[in-house]
Parts: C-alpha cells; structure tokens; sequence
C-alpha cells in the first residue's frame, strides 16, 4: 500500500512538472499561459480591503446614484473592498462631492464619501 501511494505522488508530480514546464514554454514563445488570467482574478478576489462606513447611507448595485439599492448600511459597519473605480458624481449635504466608488466583494457598489479614510476608503485597487 505505502509502495503504491509513493507510485502515485510521483506521477501527480511529474504531472505538475509537466503541465507548468508547458505553460512556461507558452509564456516564453510570447503566448499567455492559460492559467495567467485566473491567476490575476484570484489575485484581485483574495486581495480584498476592509473598510468601514462613517455614516449611514445605500449600497447600490452599480456605481451611481441611477443604480437601484442593494441594501443600506449604518455608521461603523466593516465591508469587504475589492477596487474603487469612477461612476456617478455624488455631492453631499456635508460638501463632500466626487465620483469614487467602491466595488464591494458581493458585487455591489458603495460611494466612497460614505467611507472613512480618502476618497476611496483607502483601498488602493483600481479596478
């Protein structure tokens, strides 16, 4: 038993060997490697950014005002940040006024004058 799960770690690793010596070929002949993309989209889902409210407001789902409400958030409350990106011009009743908003990790969007830190809550992504 022992001999034949060593037979069988040892052909999962030339396997693995395999699969990433031609995917490195791919890469070098000026191809992409079929994994890269799904590399960067994990990459993008795993860096998520807390972030916390400073006020009350709406999560919409699309970045601007037009966009229905996905629900509402109140003061304090911590959200998974993916990116920020440009949507909608808000202005507010304290003056603060922009365009920023920021793509939450369940696809929805929040303005990012509702967030503590900069324009963007702090969170460093563009999407």
């Amino acid at each position: 038993m022992r001999k034949a799960h060593r037979r069988s770690l040892t052909l999962a690793v030339a396997s693995l060997a395999l699969v990433a010596g031609a995917m490195a070929g791919t890469a070098a002949a000026g191809g992409a490697a079929p994994a890269e993309p799904l590399a960067r989209a994990a990459s993008s889902a795993s860096a998520a950014s807390p972030v916390t409210t400073w006020t009350g407001g709406n999560v919409r789902t699309g970045p601007g005002t037009d966009y229905g409400v996905a629900y509402t958030v109140g003061a304090n409350q911590s959200l998974s940040a993916v990116c920020w990106l440009e949507g909608g011009h808000v202005s507010d009743s304290s003056g603060i006024a922009h365009n920023k908003w920021v793509r939450l990790s369940d696809g929805n969007y929040i303005w990012g004058g509702l967030l503590k830190g900069n324009e963007t809550g702090n969170v460093a992504a563009h999407c």
